[in-house]
């Protein structure tokens, strides 16, 4: 009888299935009972509305433990087992796991959105970040899930951690899904086994600035990719490199770091986290990706909708005298969203921007947002249902 009553107190979304609406397709997404081990461990009664005990006013970039995760094995033959949800927490690796000794690692980021208007979710375009990692799975040498156990799988996350969701217009669930190797190895290769997981917060703005313009620093010397090697992709191995250079940039009260090509030591690249953008006479213009550079996927969906609105936008190599002579300036990824950059130092110098309420960098911002918040209609088809 206990079991049976703990059982009937579980959101019935996660005993009778999941429906998920993509590209107006219908996904149903069935699971039972034995495929959810803690389920009857959610708080059904407060897991529709926010967390009352949080502070949404003042939310950062930072980690806060949420209720569930989303645990999927994998052996090197590339078939994926039943993932499920299981209590966040930490997870047993080998000391031989591949990722810890070898790096053979990578990650993804997307947020999912409260709806301003109705009840429900919002994700912002998950099948590009699953197209993404199968990239990089590729690179590393990893089996991907496929884009519909993407897409599954960050879909059962946001609903076992709703409660976590900030209200619209407070901040987002940022999603984590990992693809680590996690099988023992000790030569040189492919780990043996597998592990795709998910997990989530709740997250603000992701700079200490919040929505005020950044200020950067341009290394010199160090880099973040060289060709040949894995800039463009979200491999794990690609972010702990340019921490030396950031922390030294912070320490001057820089926001971040932006790092140039590694040949000539004149053309930008990206920030240690995030895209860039220049504007100059009306014309947009960001570093093209040819390889060393992350395709990022808020990058691909500013350049769309610039286009969509009438900009010209230009995919080219960008140089420092770019830079010198450019009237607007801003970055864009997925934690940072669109956010514009008040001054540029090289070597000394600071070139300063244009920012406010008129540039171009806000009219995209909030056409963006816009989507992703559900407050407009998304004709685009970017935006993910979740009920």
């Amino acid at each position: 009888m206990m079991l049976r009553k703990l059982l009937s107190s579980v959101d019935s979304q996660f005993l009778n299935g999941l429906k998920l609406q993509i590209g107006g397709s219908s996904y149903l997404a069935s699971r039972s009972v034995s495929s959810l081990p803690e389920a009857v461990g959610l708080d059904s009664d407060r897991s529709d509305e926010e967390n009352g005990e949080m502070d949404w006013d003042n939310l950062g970039f930072a980690l806060t433990p949420t209720d569930y995760m989303y645990v999927m094995k994998c052996s090197r033959d590339g078939y994926f087992t039943d993932g499920m949800l299981n209590r966040y927490g930490n997870i047993e690796l080998s000391p031989s796991a591949g990722v810890l000794n070898y790096g053979q690692g990578l990650f993804e980021g997307l947020k999912a959105y409260r709806r301003a208007m109705g009840a429900g979710f919002l994700l912002f375009r998950p099948e590009e970040n699953a197209k993404r990692m199968q990239v990089g799975a590729e690179r590393m040498c990893m089996p991907a899930p496929s884009v519909d156990q993407f897409a599954h799988a960050v879909e059962q996350t946001v609903l076992a951690n709703k409660r976590w969701v900030p209200p619209s217009g407070k901040g987002s669930l940022y999603i984590r899904p990992l693809l680590i190797g996690t099988g023992a190895i000790l030569g040189l290769a492919p780990a043996p086994e597998y592990t795709f997981l998910v997990y989530a917060a709740p997250v603000g703005t992701y700079f200490k600035e919040g929505m005020a313009p950044i200020n950067l620093l341009i290394e010199h010397e160090t880099h973040r990719a060289t060709p040949g090697g894995t800039g463009g992709v979200k491999t794990i191995a690609n972010y702990a490199p340019v921490l030396q250079a950031q922390m030294r940039a912070k320490s001057k009260g820089f926001s971040d770091v932006l790092y140039l090509d590694s040949i000539n030591k004149r053309y930008l690249e990206e920030a240690s986290s995030c895209n860039l953008f220049i504007v100059k006479g009306g014309v947009i213009s960001t570093p093209y990706t040819n390889g060393t550079i992350l395709p990022g996927i808020t990058r691909k969906s500013i350049i769309e909708l610039a286009r969509n609105n009438g900009y010209q936008v230009s995919e080219r190599l960008v140089s420092i005298d770019d830079l010198r002579e450019a009237d607007e300036v801003f970055c864009t990824g997925t934690a940072v969203v669109v956010s514009p950059v008040s001054s540029i130092t090289y070597q000394g110098h600071r070139y300063r921007y244009r920012t406010g309420e008129e540039t171009v960098s806000k009219k995209l911002y909030e056409a963006l947002t816009s989507i992703q918040m559900g407050l407009v209609e998304d004709k685009l088809g970017w935006t993910v249902n979740i009920d």
